[in-house]
């Protein structure tokens, strides 16, 4: 559900930065409660981690599209809901700068879209009313599958708004509506069932992760080495080969754009749009998760002929994924160092 440039005017990409910055900035001071040395790490891996797991596109059965892990609840469980909507900013922000997923300028509408429904509306009000007379598998399970589908439904209408406000009108409210919702609460089931799964094995070996995220509460002397070299573990392995198998069919905004309007792209405007797509192919070393086409290779034919050829071993995929985990990792680490400077920094002031 990553948006292009294409899909929004530069006056709701400009009001949706503002909003993602706003949610940012207020998730920045908030989280200083909470954030100690093991929290940093755990920052780190979990967005490496939803980083490669979005590059797994799944096939949903008899549409010809296909979805991947949004990973917005999966933060929010694990980290709390101001660090988690902290992870995937970064996690997106790597995308669109290094990868050409999602436009930057419709950057801050993909991290409200991904991160802030999620984090601040699906978690407290959904999860954490399911599980709040204890957290037990059946709780998880139905917490993770509801959350999620509502987290996803939101997100979904909010593109569609999103490209409304912004004057699309080869992408008219009723049918765009009618193909999004849809296929998005078959995603959403997807992503539910495998969030509960993750949640179900982080409960399993450190409870303690998920009750102090709970309560905005430092981790403190929790040993989380396991969980931590398990979670890497599971980074390299489906960057780096998992990814192979990712589904070729559009995903489910491509499969609601093709539709709607015939035609899975639309057309990028003049000015703005251009300049920031022209910006974003120089910055993207490693376009759409693969090697750049040589001279003369054509991205169409290419595109076409791994789709016939099933999955294969794809070079430019698997550095994708190691690549852009560590870029992730970095980005996202840096975050949580840089708000514990500050708090320490501010701590010495007050003294």
């Amino acid at each position: 559900m990553h948006m292009a440039d294409a899909l929004i005017s530069p006056v709701v990409g400009g009001i949706m930065l503002a909003a993602t910055v706003g949610v940012a900035s207020y998730s920045i001071k908030k989280i200083q409660n909470d954030m100690d040395e093991k929290k940093i790490p755990l920052m780190g891996v979990m967005g490496a981690f939803i980083f490669a797991a979005q590059m797994i596109n799944f096939s949903i059965p008899g549409t010809g599209s296909s979805g991947h892990l949004g990973g917005g609840m999966i933060l929010a469980i694990l980290l709390g809901p101001y660090a988690g909507f902290l992870t995937m900013a970064s996690i997106l922000l790597i995308q669109a700068l290094f990868f050409g997923d999602g436009g930057l300028l419709a950057y801050g509408c993909n991290v409200f879209n991904l991160g802030f429904y999620t984090c601040f509306i699906a978690y407290p009000l959904i999860y954490k009313w399911v599980t709040r007379k204890g957290v037990t598998s059946k709780r998880i399970f139905g917490a993770s599958m509801s959350s999620a589908v509502i987290g996803l439904q939101m997100g979904a209408i909010s593109v569609v708004l999103e490209t409304v406000l912004s004057g699309k009108t080869e992408l008219p409210f009723g049918t765009f509506v009618l193909m999004m919702q849809p296929i998005h609460l078959a995603i959403g089931l997807v992503e539910g069932f495998v969030t509960a799964t993750i949640v179900t094995f982080i409960w399993r070996s450190r409870p303690e992760i998920i009750e102090k995220a709970a309560t905005l509460e430092p981790l403190g002397n929790i040993s989380i080495k396991r969980v931590l070299t398990s979670i890497l573990i599971a980074v390299v392995v489906i960057g780096g080969a998992l990814s192979w198998f990712a589904s070729s069919n559009p995903d489910g905004l491509e499969w609601s754009l093709e539709k709607t309007s015939g035609n899975a792209k639309i057309k990028t405007p003049d000015g703005i749009h251009k300049t920031l797509l022209l910006i974003q192919n120089k910055t993207a070393f490693l376009p759409k998760y693969d090697f750049r086409p040589k001279v003369g290779e054509n991205k169409e034919e290419l595109a076409a002929q791994a789709k016939n050829s099933g999955p294969t071993i794809n070079g430019g995929k698997s550095v994708s994924g190691i690549v852009g985990g560590i870029l992730t990792l970095a980005l996202t680490a840096f975050t949580g160092f840089s708000i514990s400077v500050f708090k320490r920094k501010k701590r010495k002031v007050n003294a």
